[in-house]
């Protein structure tokens, strides 16, 4: 554990805190086994588990950032305004949790648009940033930058430079970079966190990485991969990860159940571990603390570097 005067040092960095917003049916592990037409019939959890993390937060006076789906603004305005009210960031994660390379470009701008114009209106602020269900800006669905930008959106936390069966963009940056895109705009992307292990990427970022691997192994490699607790990083959860008591769909396959259910029971006493031992903040806040040294543009299926 970091002692008070390190955790508290100005030379400490804030690494990014960020809550995506979901209940536990929405997640693509389970979408072969429960489909957007059944979500009404699910008893939903995101509220009370929303909560009990926004009570956490509090107890460790972390402010942080939660891309919120516009399904679930739409169904719990109250959710969204109690999240801003108490001073944490507000951010898009799309409307319908789908993949967006599944999407046609048309769908994905209307969605991304209708989720952005519910946020806003609910907060009375501009929603600047935005993360994809799933990290499903690949290089399948690079047009979806030019979209974003487009829209508004200044800054993006999705994109995983990892290779991973559904998504990630294996050899991009590790650290925030902007990208210029086709349509003329510009957007800053801050990637999520892997960690170099014998000269492969290590995915070192939350969510079900950090509930599967143990703690000390989790730790180990977000300290590597934030250069020794000297890069701020960005660290990711779901608040139905900390619900051990939600409903089970038990007709999903092994590996999807083995990735959505495993150590439920053990994430919110991870999480707090996790706050005491490192510095945590808003996304933005971890942004501001980069300048950018590396530009990029998005062509059809790859970012390259401008020189």
């Amino acid at each position: 554990m970091l002692n008070s005067r390190d955790k508290n040092s100005l030379n400490s960095p804030i690494h990014a805190m960020t809550i995506d917003v979901e209940d536990y049916f929405h997640v693509a592990a389970l979408s072969q086994v429960v489909s957007p037409s059944q979500w009404d019939m699910q008893p939903s959890r995101v509220v009370n588990n929303t909560q009990r993390l926004l009570k956490l937060f509090d107890e460790k006076n972390i402010k942080a950032t939660f891309f919120i789906l516009g399904w679930v603004a739409d169904k719990f305005p109250d959710l969204v305004r109690d999240i801003d009210q108490l001073g944490h960031e507000i951010a898009s994660h799309g409307y319908s949790h789908q993949l967006i390379y599944s999407q046609s470009q048309s769908v994905f701008r209307e969605e991304t648009y209708r989720s952005k114009e519910i946020l806003e209106n609910l907060t009375q602020k501009p929603v600047l940033g935005y993360r994809a269900a799933s990290y499903s800006i690949t290089k399948k669905s690079l047009w979806a930058l030019d979209i974003l930008s487009e829209l508004g959106f200044t800054w993006d936390s999705s994109i995983f430079p990892i290779y991973h069966d559904n998504y990630g963009i294996p050899d991009t940056p590790d650290q925030p970079y902007l990208i210029r895109t086709r349509s003329g705009g510009e957007i800053r992307e801050f990637p999520i966190t892997s960690a170099k292990v014998l000269g492969l990427s290590v995915p070192a970022a939350g969510g079900g990485y950090f509930r599967q691997f143990p703690y000390p192994l989790f730790r180990y490699l977000f300290k590597t991969a934030s250069a020794n607790n000297t890069v701020p990083k960005i660290f990711y959860l779901h608040p139905w990860e900390i619900d051990a008591d939600q409903p089970r769909f038990n007709e999903a396959s092994w590996f999807s159940r083995f990735r959505h259910y495993t150590n439920l029971d053990k994430c919110e006493n991870r999480l707090t571990r996790l706050i005491d031992d490192f510095q945590f903040g808003t996304l933005s806040e971890s942004l501001d603390r980069y300048q950018n040294t590396e530009t990029y543009t998005n062509l059809e299926n790859a970012l390259v570097r401008l020189a």
